[in-house]
């Protein structure tokens, strides 16, 4: 009697190709944890900054003022949606891609909350939190541009590009796979 050479059930699971699980590259985990902090930084200059705006225009005193706080809400605005990195926006706007130009621009939007502090004393909480806002976002800027200088928004691009390749060679696994087992059990059913 022929012996089989088909891998019974047991052998079939304990393959090295099944079920391949892919790690998480803990470098792109802190960029994106960093992105993340920066867009929340960006999104809290963009309410100081509209809180500010309408209290301009509300008194009346300051028109000026509150034409520079709606810029400044524009462009913070963009910064917060350039950090989702949506393909769309890097394709418009190329010079994202590089962490220097990033950075300066996180820089120009901390400038801008910063500038015109409301000193009249009725507010000391928009104050403090207009001083937070623009402390962070600097600081996330000066990160982005001494990051930028030493190339590591380069080396992100290209472990996203590995990332991506990895997971799409594990996707095609698993289908290769899956179709495997689905050709064994039709030959399997024709043998019966």
């Amino acid at each position: 009697m022929p012996r089989s050479t088909e891998p019974t059930g047991s052998q079939r699971s304990a393959s090295p190709s099944a079920r391949v699980r892919t790690r998480k590259d803990p470098f792109l985990v802190v960029c994106r944890c960093f992105s993340l902090l920066t867009g929340a930084a960006a999104l809290l200059c963009v309410c100081v900054n509209a809180l500010a705006s309408v209290r301009s225009f509300k008194n009346g005193s300051d028109i000026f003022g509150g034409i520079f706080r709606c810029y400044a809400v524009v462009i913070a605005l963009f910064v917060a949606v350039a950090e989702t990195e949506w393909a769309i926006i890097l394709k418009f706007w190329s010079v994202l891609e590089y962490w220097a130009a990033r950075g300066m621009l996180q820089i120009f939007v901390a400038v801008m909350t910063r500038a015109f502090p409301d000193f009249r004393g009725e507010s000391q909480d928009l104050i403090f939190v207009q001083q937070l806002a623009s402390y962070l976002l600097l600081a996330c800027g000066l990160i982005y541009v001494i990051s930028g200088v030493l190339c590591i928004g380069c080396l992100k691009r290209a472990r996203m590009r590995k990332e991506i390749t990895r997971e799409q060679a594990a996707k095609d696994l698993e289908e290769l796979e899956r179709r495997r087992e689905e050709l064994e059990a039709l030959l399997i059913a024709e043998r019966t």
